[in-house]
């Protein structure tokens, strides 16, 4: 599935690049195919013009008299008495004809034999326009007719460098497009992989919170229809000979009651459905409130508490689920704190926030839990845990409380000495 998802990513980014760079390339050569086409018409123009202007004598070949004005790379001219050669581009010639298309004229800066010359107005004339273009011995030329009443003055320009620009334009183009397209399709690649990643892993948690969330129902629901049947069994029996069996399945649908309401907590949390009316209050009261109600349970796991909570402390925030933190929290530690054991809560103010810790001695737990154990239904030792009545569902309420309230909790160890869990707010 993750696989087709990622081709799927690969194949519209590519399409869509590969269409974007189709537009840009083909508008850049559009663009200076345009201009190279401009120029050309202004080189034929200008030297039909300054042939027009001074025409030579029709009656030689290979020669003009008077001053022929050519192209230059710098204002497009160059007076031809200079002896200056045109540039590359430049190179042209104009043949004079009569109306039978009899070539009457040549003006020329070319050293050509007459051949070349017949040859190039038998192309023209074939072409029987005005204007075009043709291919003589392995260069391009285009020519423009001018009507005269003489005749005709045919002028001809080698566009054979213009040519080869284009073309080697096009064939740029198509190397870069390519080399763009192999760089972009690993690139697109690992991005995809990159990006893929969290809807795997959150896929995959998914699957594992049903799991986990079936099993869990499971046993209590096995327990219940146990009961019911040993009831039925009996129907002739008192109710209160069969009290027990009435308390285990009340004792489990309670306990399936917990469960489903903390699911359903934690889903409300994620959608941010849960509506938080965020006040200032005194935490350091709402600390010291849990734990007169979680003393009878320390004296009952004797377990000695120590605390150190600074006076009111203020906090913005929903006093009830930050009271709620303090009770996972403390009620954890009291769990996992071995007989004999010691619990330690501080309340006090670092910089600018409130910094809570609750630290108990026991076993401590592993670096590799750390990062998991604020996951749903996750547990270091899933029999310890059921034995003591958890679900694995305490930390990743707290957790999600915290980040509501845009502040962090974590937790540090030190295996076989002690865990402390860290709760940082504004």
């Amino acid at each position: 599935m993750f696989t087709k998802l990622r081709n799927r990513f690969l194949i519209v980014n590519l399409v869509t690049i590969s269409v974007m760079m189709l537009i840009a390339f083909a508008s850049i050569y559009v663009i200076t195919y345009r201009n190279v086409q401009s120029d050309i018409d202004m080189y034929l123009h200008r030297i039909m013009d300054s042939h027009q202007q001074s025409p030579g004598d029709s009656g030689r070949q290979g020669s003009t008299k008077g001053s022929s004005l050519l192209p230059t790379k710098d204002n497009g001219f160059m007076d031809n008495d200079n002896g200056n050669p045109p540039p590359e581009r430049s190179v042209s010639f104009t043949l004079q004809t009569d109306k039978a298309w009899t070539r009457t004229a040549t003006i020329s800066q070319l050293d050509m034999d007459d051949e070349f010359y017949a040859s190039a107005l038998q192309e023209a004339v074939a072409i029987n326009k005005d204007n075009g273009k043709f291919s003589l011995d392995g260069s391009q030329w285009i020519f423009n007719i001018q009507h005269t009443n003489e005749g005709a003055m045919i002028v001809f320009l080698d566009i054979t460098a213009q040519q080869n620009i284009l073309t080697n334009l096009i064939y740029t183009f198509a190397v870069v497009g390519l080399v763009m397209l192999i760089i972009l399709y690993f690139t697109s690649r690992f991005f995809a992989n990159r990006s893929i990643t969290p809807v795997r892993e959150s896929f995959d948690k998914q699957k594992q919170f049903i799991a986990d969330a079936s099993h869990e129902l499971k046993t209590p629901l096995t327990i219940i229809n146990t009961n019911a049947d040993v009831l039925l069994s009996n129907p002739e029996d008192t109710i209160h000979n069969q009290a027990k069996w009435l308390h285990y399945i009340k004792s489990e649908t309670e306990r399936m009651a917990r469960l489903t309401n903390d699911l359903l907590y934690l889903t409300e949390m994620d959608d941010s459905r849960a509506t938080m009316v965020f006040s200032k209050f005194n935490m350091s009261e709402a600390v010291e409130n849990i734990i007169l109600t979680m003393e009878a349970v320390i004296f009952e796991k004797h377990v000695s508490l120590d605390y150190d909570i600074e006076p009111d402390l203020m906090v913005q925030g929903n006093s009830e689920q930050i009271k709620q933190v303090v009770m996972i929290l403390v009620d954890n530690a009291v769990k996992y704190t071995n007989s004999k054991g010691s619990v330690t809560l501080s309340l006090k103010k670092q910089h600018n926030d409130i910094m809570l810790a609750v630290t108990n001695t026991g076993e401590g737990i592993a670096a590799e839990h750390l990062t998991r154990i604020f996951d749903r239904f996750y547990r270091t030792d899933a029999s310890r845990a059921r034995k003591q009545g958890g679900y694995g569902l305490g930390l990743a309420i707290a957790k999600s409380i915290i980040d509501q309230h845009k502040g962090k909790l974590y937790a540090k160890s030190t295996i076989g000495e002690s865990t402390t869990f860290y709760v940082q707010l504004s």
